[in-house]
């Protein structure tokens, strides 16, 4: 089965390419009567779209989302949800120059493998301009789980680390900051090391880390379709990901049992959380807490080697607009996976129809 489909009892299905005329998604298995917040779910569009700031890439997109069915007088149907975003500043002359070549680690090579064709411009369906409709398929999630709160931030860009847990942080100040990182000390290293490697013609890397409270105890499955496995297959879903952990992580590896056990409090909860808030794939009530690892921005504004679609030699130029590194427009897809994982096992079991 074609992989465009995410989730089982809340699902989305996308379709689209970067540089076609719009891309959207339908939204199947929401329950009825709920009462959507449009801006809400413009707003987390907004949070993701690009030419945001001095450090993303200034592609213009409005990024406005208009829905099709499965709504009325604001309130969903149980019907399917449809809706597109329409693509208004694709600049597809600008990959013209990659059409017979495979960039470096970009998707070009395995999408010509698989298919026997592929659209070049902006990478068609491998871009990242699809995950605008998982944020709005994810704001409608949210809604759903109105008890449930989900936030992510920069904790990392390149080698510079936020060293700080995040019950030190105010997670409320994370779109204070421009590379979304709610220490202002952090930030300003953040944002200085993309303007600097931004200049040299380069990209970086960097985690963004991910927190899920309020969550009710007993959500995931207790073999393959374990909570913390469906998070971690959602967020190696999304472009660029290379690495996800949650709780205490590798770091758990090199502590001893006795150590990372959370034992019980009286009255309820857990003394440490190193189990990060899932134990044996079920939710604990505790913080669900990961991190999601993003790599380095493939496109470069300089020229690399390669290879063209004959095997000979080439060489990728540096054009276009791109993110010299992805992780501050990140934060709300990560926040939108999290959440349609979270409906996905909420809906397990559950009547198609909310209860008053």
């Amino acid at each position: 089965m074609p992989g465009n489909t995410f989730g089982k009892n809340f699902r989305l299905t996308t379709f689209g390419e970067s540089h076609g005329s719009a891309i959207g998604g339908i939204i199947d298995g929401c329950p009825a009567g709920l009462s959507l917040d449009m801006e809400a779910i413009q707003y987390q569009l907004d949070r993701r779209k690009p030419g945001q700031s001095k450090i993303t890439t200034q592609r213009k997109e409005q990024d406005k989302v208009e829905f099709l069915s499965g709504i009325f007088e604001g309130k969903t149907l149980g019907t399917p949800i449809g809706f597109i975003i329409p693509n208004q500043d694709a600049k597809s002359k600008d990959y013209s120059h990659i059409k017979d070549i495979y960039r470096p680690s970009h998707a070009d090579y395995t999408y010509q493998q698989k298919y026997g064709l592929r659209d070049y411009r902006g990478g068609g369906r491998s871009s990242a301009r699809e995950t605008a409709c998982r944020v709005v398929a994810g704001a409608i999630a949210r809604q759903l789980l109105k008890e449930v709160s989900f936030q992510a931030f920069v904790s990392q860009v390149g080698s510079e680390k936020l060293d700080k847990h995040y019950s030190e942080l105010d997670l409320y100040q994370t779109d204070s900051s421009i590379v979304r990182c709610p220490d202002e000390e952090s930030a300003a290293r953040f944002v200085k090391a993309i303007e600097e490697v931004r200049k040299q013609g380069d990209t970086l890397g960097g985690v963004v880390s991910g927190l899920i409270r309020n969550v009710p105890a007993g959500l995931g499955e207790p073999v393959f379709d374990k909570l913390h496995a469906d998070l971690a297959k959602a967020m190696l879903s999304i472009n660029a990901v290379k690495g996800f952990e949650f709780g205490s992580g590798f770091a758990g590896a090199a502590m001893k049992g006795s150590e990372h056990n959370d034992a019980f409090k009286s009255g309820g909860g857990t003394l440490t959380n190193h189990s990060g808030g899932v134990q044996g794939g079920i939710s604990n009530g505790e913080d669900i807490y990961f991190r999601v690892a993003f790599k380095p921005v493939a496109t470069l504004m300089r020229d690399q080697d390669t290879v063209n679609e004959k095997g000979e030699k080439a060489v990728a130029k540096g054009k276009g607009r791109h993110d010299p590194c992805v992780v501050p427009r990140a934060v709300p897809i990560v926040e939108a996976m999290a959440a349609l994982v979270l409906a996905d096992h909420y809906l397990a079991g559950k009547i198609n129809k909310l209860e008053d």
